[in-house]
């Protein structure tokens, strides 16, 4: 079976537009609707979910790591594309859906493998009827070092 048609059976288009993009953020994070299986593949979870914000928390694994050693440029940018994106969707009225249009991150430093836990938070800068726009942060949970910063530009659209 698709993937679509699985995410159809636990969530129809239908259902999704009848939330408002808070609720069925918050929904995520509570466990009432299924997260995106990229989440599991790359191991990080939404932790956090308010209006114009969204904190994912992740720990690079061995898996996630490029040939020199370090964790992988698309690991930072799939986080970031995910926290920031899901705070514009937080702005979202019943009916809409968005997509990411482009996202530009910047790595600061490395990751490793065993590296200490990261929060990716993501807030808005301004949404929109048509587009929305977000910044990001990738901080050591613990230390509160910035690995990683991102903006992004998503496009908005009505859903159904």
């Amino acid at each position: 079976m698709k993937f679509a048609q699985c995410f159809e059976d636990l969530l129809s288009t239908k259902q999704l537009s009848e939330m408002t993009g808070l609720e069925f953020i918050q929904g995520i994070r509570d466990g009432k609707y299924p997260a995106p299986p990229i989440s599991e593949t790359l191991n990080y979870k939404l932790i956090e979910a308010e209006l114009g914000k969204a904190t994912f928390s992740g720990e690079p694994s061995f898996s996630a790591m490029n040939p020199i050693g370090t964790v992988h440029g698309g690991w930072f940018g799939t986080l970031l594309d995910s926290c920031m994106a899901c705070a514009v969707q937080t702005h979202l009225k019943k009916g809409f859906g968005y997509t990411t249009l482009e996202y530009k991150i910047n790595i600061i430093r490395p990751l490793y493998a065993n590296s200490e836990a990261i929060l990716a938070i993501g807030e808005t800068i301004h949404v929109g009827r048509k587009t929305g726009i977000a910044t990001g942060q990738m901080i050591g949970a613990e230390s509160g070092k910035i690995y990683a910063t991102g903006s992004t530009s998503c496009l908005i659209f009505p859903i159904g």
